[in-house]
C-alpha cells in the first residue's frame, strides 16, 4: 500500500515492502491506461500526470518516460517515502518529474490541474475510496482521465491448494477488512464511480490479472507474502519504524502484533502463523507451484 508505507530509517533507501512496490513499472502496472496516454500525448505532448500514493516512484518514472515533454508529479501519504522516489527518479535520468507529500482526501492541488490521475493498489487500503475517487476528479482537467487499478483478493487462486495458505489468505483478508479496507476493491471501482455521479458513459471497465509461476517468481511472490503480513501487522499496531524483514518474520509469526491482532479479532490460532510460513516455504520450492489475482481497472472521462 503505497498512501500508507512504513518510514525507512534511512532517507533514499527503501523499506522492505516499498522495494518490492519497485518491481512497479506503468507497463507491468497501467497497461490499461497506456494507449490512452499515448492518444493524448499525439495532440497534446506537454501532459500533465498525477500519481496518487506514489511510493518509490517506480511507475510515476516511468510514466515520465513516456511523456518526456510532460510532467508527472508523484505524492504520498508518507514523506519518509519521497527521498527514496527521488533517488529513483535520479538513477534514471528523469527530470520531468516532482514528489511532495499530501494525502488522497485533501489533494493539495487546484480543481482542473492534470490531465491524468492515476492511482495503484490504494483505494483498497482506504475507509472511503469514492471520496477518494472524487477528489481525484476534482483535480483533473475537464476532457482529463482519472485512472485506478486495484486488486480483489476474493479472485485469489493458488496451486497446490495447501490448506495454509487458505488460511493466510483469509487472515491477510480479515486484516485489511478490521484496518478499513476492501478486500474486494477491484470488483467495487464501478459502484464507487457510479456512487459519486459519474455517468456511465464516462466509464472504461476493464480487468487483468497478475501470476507467479517461474522460480524467480515463486521467489518474489514469497517475499511479498511476508513483508505483507509484516506491514499489515505493524500498521495495526501503530508502528512507525522500520520493518527488518529475517528478524521482522520470526517476530510476527511467533509472538509479534500479527499474532496479537489476529487472536484479537479471531483470525487464527497461535498455532497457525508457523504453518503458514512453513507452507510458503514448501509452495516456492515445488517446480507445478503457481498464483494469480484479478485486478479490476476504471477509467473515467471526465
Amino acid at each position: 500500500m503505497q498512501q500508507d508505507q512504513i518510514p525507512s530509517e534511512k532517507p533514499g533507501h527503501p523499506p522492505v515492502q516499498a522495494s518490492l512496490h519497485e518491481l512497479r513499472t506503468a507497463e507491468n502496472s497501467a497497461a490499461y491506461l497506456l494507449p490512452k496516454v499515448q492518444s493524448m500525448k499525439e495532440s497534446n505532448p506537454h501532459l500533465s500526470l498525477l500519481d496518487v500514493g506514489a511510493g518509490s516512484g517506480t511507475i510515476s518514472v516511468s510514466f515520465a518516460k513516456l511523456i518526456p515533454d510532460g510532467h508527472v508529479t508523484g505524492i504520498d501519504l508518507n514523506p519518509n517515502i519521497l527521498p527514496r522516489a527521488r533517488a529513483v527518479a535520479e538513477m534514471a535520468g528523469v527530470e520531468n518529474i516532482e514528489f511532495q507529500q499530501g494525502s488522497i482526501y485533501e489533494l493539495p492541488f487546484a480543481d482542473e490541474t492534470f490531465d491524468v490521475t492515476f492511482c495503484h493498489q490504494v483505494l483498497i487500503h482506504i475507509g472511503t475510496p469514492w471520496d477518494a475517487l472524487r477528489e481525484m476528479l476534482r483535480v483533473t482537467k475537464r476532457g482529463g482521465i482519472v485512472a485506478a487499478r486495484e486488486g480483489d483478493y476474493e479472485t485469489e487462486g493458488i496451486w497446490p491448494e495447501l490448506p495454509e495458505l487458505y488460511k493466510f489468505h483469509k487472515l491477510m483478508a480479515g486484516l485489511m477488512s478490521s484496518g478499513g479496507g476492501t478486500p474486494t476493491a477491484g470488483r467495487q471501482l464501478l459502484s464507487w464511480a457510479l456512487k459519486i455521479g459519474v455517468e456511465p458513459s464516462q466509464i472504461t471497465l476493464s480487468y487483468s490479472t497478475s501470476s507467479y509461476h517461474t522460480p524467480r517468481d515463486r521467489k518474489i511472490c514469497c517475499k511479498f507474502h511476508y513483508p505483507t503480513l509484516l506491514l499489515v501487522a505493524a500498521m495495526m499496531a501503530g508502528s512507525n519504524g522500520s520493518v527488518s524483514l529475517a528478524q521482522g518474520l520470526c517476530d510476527q509469526l511467533r509472538g509479534g502484533s500479527l499474532r496479537e491482532k489476529a487472536l484479537k479479532f479471531g483470525l487464527g490460532t497461535e498455532n497457525d502463523f508457523e504453518e503458514m510460513a512453513k507452507a510458503w516455504e514448501e509452495w516456492a520450492k515445488r517446480d507445478d507451484a503457481s498464483l494469480a489475482m484479478l485486478h479490476g481497472e476504471i477509467l473515467v472521462q471526465k
